[in-house]
């Protein structure tokens, strides 16, 4: 802490798995290793140790949720800290391009409307049977 007003000094580098754990993109710190060294996070369009020092400006590409669920946000750097806080404080510390917001919204309206097409439940015993007939007498 600088001894004027307390205010925590602010680091000019930080260490890009340290930062995505503060900024709440991870659960541990390991969980953002892990991610870095799989290659779901992209600095300057390529991939990273999670050694790298980032600094305020600049932009990062990361992949996140399951095969099925992917999400990809592109964001900047806006602010650095070593500290993980509350939700509100790790919103401060990046912005998402707009591109990337109109992208994961577009993906997101595509993943519902692939969802619709899906009976609301499963069909019974008679309805099985049917379904069999149907497509054993196709063949």
């Amino acid at each position: 802490m600088s001894k004027n007003n307390d205010i925590p000094s602010t680091p000019s580098k930080i260490r890009l798995d340290k930062w995505l754990w503060a900024a709440r993109f991870y659960r541990t710190r390991s969980l953002a290793k892990q991610a870095i060294e799989s290659g779901r996070v992209h600095y300057g369009g390529s991939r990273v140790k999670s050694s790298k020092e980032i600094t305020v400006g600049d932009e990062l590409t990361i992949r996140q949720g399951s095969a099925t669920a992917m999400t990809e946000k592109t964001v900047t750097v806006e602010a650095l800290t070593a500290q993980r806080g509350d939700a509100t404080a790790a919103q401060v510390l990046y912005s998402e391009t707009t591109e990337s917001e109109e992208r994961r919204a577009y993906f997101a309206e595509q993943r519902k409307l692939a969802n619709l097409a899906r009976p609301d439940n499963k069909p019974n015993k008679k309805e099985r049977r049917d379904l069999h007939r149907f497509k054993n007498s196709r063949d």
